[in-house]
């Protein structure tokens, strides 16, 4: 067996020893096994073993495709390898393939949350990998095949497809093939080809070479146009030496026998052979504005920079994170497998791989989101030269990819369970990813069916004039940018925001509203020390102050600021303006959310340290906050005791705030003095049967603000939790209040919120 030592990257940023500490503590490894259901009770074990699991065993005899029903197989792929081919590193045996398949697997949880496990077959012979393989294939809904060498990976995919009524996928050939294949279809439209007419050259007749080849040819690029390369020249027909099945099939007609000879004049040159073999005269003698994917690992066919300095016209992409267009097979394989799976499909067809590269291809074309940005260290890609494939980190990946790839399979007669809904599919996709996204995507459905005018009052910022167009492309109403013209209109267009005038802009120095606005504000601030110039400055200059006035005055639903301002000053400004509600608070409410609950959480950023009235007022309040997302509350007042144990003055307030509820008329469970952990215990009460609540409390008041700005802080760092808000609920006036620097996504999602409740307005 040879060992071949890899090249270095020419920009490490790990060090070997960061490497093998990264796969050895805490705990060696990447991948852990995490049961489903509960396992805390004899019942439980009853249930899951012996005797309860019998059930399902003879409902499975009986009719086998309801293994799908009782066991995880519609959700779990096998990544199988052999070794043969690790990487760049060659045959290194199996044993050492398991960091790269645990790896994969992970990447199958973390980006479409598939479960995932790592086989590494010791056998190099491909009929007897193939019997293996077949006898424990079918116990999982899918196999990713990884890093078997060329050809016996034609053989094995190609066999184990036959034998098997699962998806079969060998992602060295096909992953890359997809990527490369939306990479294509992008610059193409950028440059203006149609791809009968493209003259492609493929240096590289391995697995994924011939699959980016197979693949672009369905697209329309013709066999007489495409050239393929290997390490003894051109593939041409009449070739004898070095020839197998596979290739045979793209030999050519043609007198060009080496590589500098096919490349001269070509529109498009695939790279997946070595590194060096392209000079920068063979760039040169492509035809304008050429396509180069040099997609070796880890150096290119040739460096991006090289190709600059002989063609600034060229579309350049590379199978490296450190240069612009990655053909990473990441944006391939989860969403393939999660499409197929989820339409229990037989196999992955090439209809299934075109799909998901036009998927690949039309969310490049759409604005990025703020965790785009962010992976590209706050610079925001748009659609271009530089950005024709789509980061890894793009969270719409996977509401976007799998729906395209389940159709296809539909659509082609593979899928076992065809989807009804593909809209509610998509909102299903985007829930396992976020457990807000159930939360969001009520409250984003119930606004859009009644669009509302948001204020935004901090214009300028260009992270606010982004959230406010994206507020206006989801159909969620008009929005009101508060600010100086010029400013606003610059950032515009530094933001690319092709039609501006789509957004409302407004000065408050020019409003011709401002004589009553100031005699309004002076009314208000009058015996407080207010002049009335004190009153016209705050009109003409505080941003804050003049959206909560637009807000009163009925010419907006709802505002949403704090992104230059702390949220103290923001608050105090608005409350110049906007009073209370009723006998409700003004407070700040924190929604908590996992994927098994939903925590409501106050007041997490107005009153320090509530008296016990203050506490009474704050369940209320938070109750009717947690009905408006559609939950049943049960409050719990939390203290460091559980009723009376142990004694100590500070769990007095909480039950006085118990007893204050007591004597008033609510239509929710509440219960108190009682510690966080016995609160979120639902068989508490087996403890406690005296206990007012019937299950977990979901709304829980905190004794004080420094307690629940911890305890939420917290959560978001380290609880496996998402953590929405603090949301500013009880004044007149539906206003959010952001955290300082938020991002365009967190300010829309504030802007959401705002237009969610209800309210009145007059139109500008």
């Amino acid at each position: 067996m040879k060992k071949l030592t890899p090249r270095p990257p020419k920009k490490p940023f790990i060090t070997d020893q960061q490497a093998l500490d990264f796969h050895s503590k805490p705990t060696p490894g990447k991948l852990a096994l995490q049961p489903t259901k509960p396992m805390a009770t004899q019942r439980d074990l009853s249930l899951a073993y012996s005797p309860g699991v019998a059930v399902p065993v003879e409902a499975i005899a009986a009719n086998p495709d309801t293994v799908y029903d009782y066991t995880s197989k519609g959700n779990m792929v096998a990544v199988i390898s052999n070794g043969t081919a690790i990487l760049g590193l060659g045959n290194l045996g199996a044993m050492a393939s398991k960091p790269v398949m645990e790896g994969k697997s992970v990447l199958f949880k973390r980006f479409a949350d598939i479960d995932s496990f790592d086989i590494e077959v010791e056998e190099e012979d491909a009929t007897k990998f193939i019997e293996c393989v077949q006898r424990f294939g079918n116990t999982f809904g899918g196999i990713n095949l990884e890093d078997i060498g060329s050809p016996e990976c034609f053989i094995i995919e190609q066999e184990l497809r036959d034998k098997l009524d699962i998806p079969v996928f060998h992602d060295d050939q096909h992953g890359t093939a997809i990527i490369a294949t939306a990479g294509l279809i992008n610059a193409c439209h950028l440059t203006g080809r149609k791809f009968e007419d493209l003259k492609l050259v493929l240096s590289g007749a391995g697995a994924a070479g011939l699959s980016v080849l197979n693949l672009v040819k369905r697209l329309g690029v013709k066999d007489e146009n495409a050239i393929v390369v290997d390490s003894r020249g051109v593939i041409y027909q009449g070739r004898t030496e070095y020839m197998d099945q596979w290739k045979a099939p793209h030999a050519v007609k043609t007198d060009k026998r080496t590589l500098a000879e096919a490349i001269e004049g070509a529109d498009v040159f695939f790279g997946l052979s070595v590194a060096g073999i392209v000079s920068k005269e063979m760039v040169a003698s492509m035809a304008p504005n050429p396509i180069i994917f040099a997609m070796a690992n880890p150096d290119p066919e040739i460096l991006p920079e090289l190709i600059k300095e002989v063609r600034d016209d060229a579309i350049i992409a590379t199978g490296r994170s450190d240069y612009p267009n990655q053909v990473n097979n990441v944006l391939g394989f989860p969403y393939i497998f999660r499409g197929a799976l989820d339409v229990r499909a037989r196999n992955v067809n090439e209809e299934m791989k075109l799909a998901c590269a036009q998927a690949l291809a039309d969310l490049a074309r759409q604005d990025v989101p703020e965790e785009v940005a962010a992976a590209y260290h706050g610079a925001r890609p748009s659609y271009g030269p530089d950005y024709i494939i789509p980061a890894p980190f793009d969270p719409r990946l996977i509401s976007e990819i799998p729906p395209y790839v389940a159709q296809a399979a539909m659509d082609t007669g593979v899928a076992r369970k065809p989807i009804e809904d593909m809209d509610a599919y998509r909102k299903s996709l985007a829930r396992r990813q976020d457990p807000t996204a159930a939360i969001l995507q009520g409250i984003t459905a119930s606004v859009q069916s009644e669009p509302k005018t948001i204020v935004f009052a901090e214009g300028e910022e260009p992270a606010v004039i982004r959230a406010a167009q994206a507020f206006q492309q989801r159909g969620l109403g008009k929005a009101i940018l508060i600010g100086r013209e010029k400013p606003i209109y610059d950032n515009m267009k530094l933001l690319g925001i092709e039609k501006p005038e789509s957004l409302t802009v407004l000065n408050a120095r020019l409003f011709d509203r401002n004589a009553e606005f100031t005699e309004h504000l002076y009314s208000k601030l009058q015996r407080k020390g207010f002049l009335r110039r004190d009153a016209q400055r705050l009109v003409n200059n505080d941003r804050n102050v003049f959206s909560a006035l637009l807000l009163h005055h009925g010419l907006g639903d709802g505002m949403v600021t704090g992104v230059t301002r702390s949220y103290d000053i923001a608050l105090n400004d608005v409350k110049m303006v906007l009073g209370h509600v009723g006998h409700e608070r003004t407070m700040g409410v924190s929604v908590v959310v996992n994927k098994s609950r939903t925590l409501f959480i106050s007041d997490t950023n107005v009153t320090e340290l509530p008296t016990a009235e203050d506490l009474a007022d704050i369940a209320e309040s938070t109750a009717h906050f947690a009905r408006q997302f559609g939950f049943d509350p049960r409050v719990a007042f939390l203290s460091y005791s559980t009723f009376g144990n142990p004694v100590g003055e500070r769990m007095q307030k909480v039950r006085e705030a118990v007893r204050i509820l007591d004597g008033r008329d609510v239509n929710f469970e509440y219960e108190g003095d009682i510690a966080a952990d016995v609160a979120l215990d639902p068989m508490h009460v087996l403890t406690y049967p005296f206990s007012r609540l019937t299950s977990a409390a979901n709304v829980l008041v905190m004794p004080a603000i420094h307690s629940a700005s911890i305890s939420t802080k917290l959560l978001d760092s380290v609880g496996g939790a998402t953590v929405l808000g603090p949301f500013l609920t009880g004044l007149e006036k539906p206003v959010q209040i952001c955290s300082l620097g938020a991002t365009a996504s967190e300010i829309a999602q504030m802007a959401t919120l705002a237009a969610y409740a209800p309210s009145h307005r007059e139109e500008i």
